[in-house]
Parts: structure tokens; C-alpha cells; sequence
């Protein structure tokens, strides 16, 4: 039993490694939805909002719509981002996120972190100790050699709110490039596990191959030292293609116990007002604090073990999601009354006043069907049009299936699917009375 216990725990431990590295070469070799399949070192863009039941999107972020991922085993790479445009002289939100192949954000380039600026970053590989070209918006040091960068531009589910319209994205897009800045030799795919493991062990050689070629941070390596009795730390040939009985048994019963683990850890949202919202998912990243990141104690999970189980329930529900300080979204399904959704049914929102967020807030509906948005959404973004405000400053958004009576009505009419649906509400750099809790959230009130 103890080898099965510590499967589990390798489970735990190893999972975000694994699962960020397979949708890696997944987007490489194939491409998630509107991103088409790229090699490392390139953007993939996409023209409209990623769907919800992408790897890695979770329900409600409306916003991410380029991907590149980034081998420097060759060296640096220089990393173009464009300015504000004329239609948004004071930028619109944007951000690119940075996120290393165990899951951790790291650094982060755009609205809230650094403003919008145009010129080049340059992303180096660990260790690196080459001299730094003049003229750069700063360095980007990345814990791994492969990194993720998730291109995010504010946009609505239908194209009809306060982000960014279709043009202006892709011209956004077009001007983010990667380029070489040292000759050498990169990566055209990852490290490839031994073809002879059998399947049911495939899981543990992925992590014992990628483990080797993606160290993490020094006391996690430590850690990790404890799954040598699995054969997580040996080097050459794998130990799983001839692995004895009781090794191949902890290594099958041992991911069941650690599944159950990060399953029991997901249920610890927290509800406000019939919301449901985590804005700490993300806090794990206890080691690397580059560009944008804030690194203090209440962005930082205290237990480094905790810290493990968060990052595997992260990564299985919301894979290269962004810190709370940079946004969050909160959820419901039900309304005021405890009833599910349903577009059979018309409701209102009112918001007493703007929402708490420095760069825009969207709100939406996703059908529970299929898990797409379900037709356009409103809100409101730094340099966009939003929603019409009363007098007292309050907003009532109407949702329901028929389009409102009256221009202020249906400017502000949140269209619903005809079955079940979940609200979200996305909230960019949230403010203080979001992260803290003191913000009571609008009720979802059934009005037929």
C-alpha cells in the first residue's frame, strides 16, 4: 500500500506537467478549435472567442484568442507586442500571460501589468547569461524551456459588446510575432516517452520524461526526490517497459486515489449571492515572480503541499487561467429563488453601480447543452462602448429570450438560449471589494 500511496501523490504532484504538456502537442499537431495546429515559436489565431470546451478555456473567459508556445532550448526569442490603435488611443485590454510547463504564470505583459506599449520583449531560456539587446520593453525570464504565451484582447461572445471588433483583433494579431535572436537548434516536439511502455503506464513515463527535461524550482525538485521508489528519477532506458508486479500495481490503483483527491479539492469554490467564483485558483506559483505578477503572501498558497493539490485541480478545470488579480468569473446557475436557469423564464440583474473592475467587466450566458455562449454578451472594456447606465447610476440588465421594448431596454438585453443556461460574469483587473468579498453581486431575480 505504501508504493499505491505514493502513486497517488506522484499523481497529484505531476499532473499539471502532463496535462500541459500533452495540450502543447496536441495544439501543435492538430489545434483546438479556431486554432489551427502550429509549430513551436508561432502564434495560432483565433477569430473569434475560443470555445468553453477547449482544453484550455474555462466557461466564461471570453477573451483568449492567440496561443504560441515557445521552445528556447536554441536561446532567447524576441517577442513583439503592438501599441494602442487609433480606436483605442488609451488600450484596450489586452494581455499576454505567461505560463511555464508546469503550469505557473509568471510573468505578465499588458493593460493591468504594464500598459499597452508597443515594441519587443525578450523571453530567455533558464540560466541564460547572454547580453541583453538595446532598445527592449524588458526581459521575461522563463523557468522552463518551453512556455506558453495566451494572447487575451477584450471581445464579446457575439460580437456586439465593448471589446474589441473583428478588424482591430486581427490587426492586433498580425503584429505579434516571435523571432530568433541567437543561431541554434530548437525543439520541432517534445521529449517522446519510450513507445514500448505499455499504455496503462504511459501517464508516469510522459512525467518521468518530461520531469527530466522540465525541472521545476529548486524545492520542488526536492520534494520530488520522493518518488524514486516509482522510477520517476531514472535517467536512459524507462524502468516501465520490464516494471515488476508490485510497481505496475501502485502505478495503475495509485492515479484512481489521486483522481479522487483533485476531484474532492474542486469542490471549494466559493458562493457569494448564489455566485460562485474562485478568485485563488491560481495562487500555487510559489517560486517564479517575473513581469506583472505580484508576489506577497496573499497571492501565495502558504503549504507547498496544498500548493500541489491546487495546481491539479487548476489544471484539470481551468488550464491556463489567470491569477485573480488579473481577473475572475464568477458563475450561477440559478436564481434568486434557487430555480435553474432556464430561457423559458425572463429575468433582471440590476447592478447598483460599475462593477469593480479597472479594465472592463463582460457578462454572459453559456448554454448548458453544449457549453457555448449563447449569443452576444454585454459589458464594458477600458476604450469600448458599454451598457446604458441610469441617472442613479445603477444598471438593469434584462435576460431573457425576446428582445426588449425601447433603446435603453435592449442595449442593455442579455439574450438566452431556450433550455437551461449558466451566467457568468468576467471581471477584468478586479477591484478590491471583488477579491476580498465585500462585494455583493446582483442578485439574478425571475421577473415571468
Amino acid at each position: 500500500m505504501e508504493l499505491v500511496a505514493l502513486a497517488a501523490e506522484a499523481y497529484v504532484y505531476g499532473y499539471p506537467l502532463v496535462r500541459d504538456l500533452s495540450v502543447v502537442e496536441g495544439a501543435m499537431y492538430t489545434g483546438f478549435g479556431p486554432l489551427p495546429p502550429t509549430p513551436f515559436n508561432h502564434f495560432a489565431h483565433a477569430d473569434r472567442p475560443v470555445p468553453a470546451d477547449t482544453p484550455f478555456v474555462s466557461v466564461g473567459d471570453d477573451t483568449a484568442r492567440s496561443v504560441a508556445h515557445l521552445d528556447l532550448s536554441g536561446g532567447p526569442v524576441l517577442l513583439h507586442v503592438p501599441g494602442p490603435d487609433g480606436a483605442h488611443p488609451d488600450g484596450a485590454y489586452r494581455v499576454l500571460q505567461f505560463v511555464d510547463a508546469w503550469t505557473n504564470n509568471f510573468a505578465y505583459v499588458g493593460h493591468r501589468a504594464t500598459a499597452v506599449r508597443a515594441g519587443d520583449w525578450l523571453v530567455v531560456p533558464p540560466g541564460w547569461a547572454g547580453r541583453v539587446p538595446d532598445g527592449l520593453l524588458g526581459v521575461i525570464d522563463a523557468p522552463t524551456s518551453v512556455v506558453t504565451v495566451i494572447g487575451r484582447s477584450a471581445c464579446d461572445a457575439g460580437g456586439d459588446g465593448g471589446g474589441d471588433g473583428p478588424e482591430r483583433g486581427r490587426a492586433f494579431q498580425e503584429q505579434l510575432t516571435v523571432t530568433y535572436v541567437e543561431p541554434g537548434t530548437h525543439r520541432t516536439g517534445l521529449p517522446a516517452p519510450d513507445p514500448d511502455v505499455p499504455e496503462a503506464l504511459r501517464f508516469f513515463e510522459q512525467l518521468r520524461v518530461w520531469m527530466a527535461d522540465f525541472p521545476p524550482s529548486a524545492p520542488d525538485q526536492a520534494y520530488q526526490d520522493r518518488f524514486q521508489p516509482l522510477g520517476l528519477l531514472e535517467e536512459g532506458p524507462s524502468p516501465y517497459v520490464r516494471a515488476d508486479a508490485a510497481l505496475v500495481r501502485a502505478l495503475t490503483d495509485g492515479p484512481a486515489l489521486g483522481r479522487a483527491r483533485v476531484e474532492e479539492a474542486s469542490r471549494g469554490d466559493a458562493e457569494r449571492g448564489g455566485w460562485v467564483m474562485e478568485p485563488h485558483l491560481f495562487d500555487y506559483n510559489l517560486d517564479h515572480f517575473g513581469v506583472g505578477t505580484i508576489d506577497s503572501p496573499q497571492w501565495r498558497i502558504a503549504d507547498r503541499e496544498a500548493s500541489y493539490r491546487t495546481r491539479a485541480v487548476a489544471a484539470r478545470s481551468a488550464l491556463w487561467g489567470v491569477h485573480g488579480y488579473e481577473a475572475v468569473y464568477a458563475h450561477t446557475l440559478r436564481d434568486a429563488g434557487g430555480e435553474r436557469l432556464n430561457g423559458a423564464r425572463s429575468y433582471v440583474l440590476r447592478f447598483e453601480g460599475r462593477p469593480p473592475a479597472g479594465a472592463g467587466w463582460s457578462l454572459a450566458v453559456y448554454d448548458m447543452a453544449g457549453y457555448g455562449p449563447a449569443g452576444r454578451g454585454i459589458g464594458e472594456n477600458p476604450a469600448g462602448r458599454g451598457p446604458v447606465y441610469a441617472q442613479d447610476g445603477s444598471l438593469t440588465v434584462r435576460v431573457q429570450r425576446e428582445r426588449p421594448d425601447g433603446p435603453v431596454a435592449a442595449a442593455n438585453w442579455l439574450p438566452v438560449p431556450d433550455g437551461e443556461f449558466r451566467a457568468v460574469l468576467g471581471l477584468r483587473a478586479p477591484g478590491a471589494g471583488i477579491l476580498d468579498g465585500t462585494y455583493e453581486f446582483p442578485a439574478v431575480e425571475r421577473v415571468r
